[in-house]
């Protein structure tokens, strides 16, 4: 069963056991999966690996509204984007350790033979195909930096 299916099922689930919260999270996952089949890259198909970009970029617009929701004090807004956050994390890969990415861009540097900061380009795109979904953008980028320097 792909993404789009398993997403459509937790919906009949969420709707059964009434549970609200769950199922506006669900139906916002499945809104942004229609608009994306239905744009011109997509061609009326939506692989996993496209559905999981869509619900990290969802994830993090959630993060970045609770840290704005935070700072004016607005705690039945943290809890909601909370609860839809942690429906968001089930369909997401599991993310990998900072020790693990560090391994990893070591011995592709050392295959790409990329030594120092004038092949950061050629590495950091390489992890990040190699990489996505599994680590942020952002803590790849650090760990390339990290090995690039020493």
């Amino acid at each position: 069963m792909n993404l789009f299916d398993q997403i459509s099922e937790d919906i009949k689930k969420a709707m059964l056991a009434r549970n609200h919260a769950e199922l506006e999270a669900l139906r916002g996952i499945k809104k942004e999966f229609l608009e994306a089949k239905t744009s011109k890259e997509a061609n009326g198909e939506l692989t996993d690996a496209m559905g999981v970009k869509i619900i990290q970029k969802m994830k993090k617009q959630g993060e970045d509204a609770i840290a704005m929701f935070a700072q004016q004090n607005r705690q039945d807004l943290i809890d909601e984007y909370n609860g839809q956050i942690s429906v968001y994390k089930r369909y997401l890969p599991e993310m990998m350790s900072e020790a693990d990415i560090e391994k990893a861009v070591r011995l592709r540097a050392q295959d790409l033979g990329v030594k120092d900061m004038t092949g950061m380009g050629k590495l950091m795109g390489t992890m990040s195909k190699e990489l996505a979904g599994k680590a942020e953008g952002r803590v790849i980028s650090n760990i390339v930096k990290k090995v690039l320097s020493e």
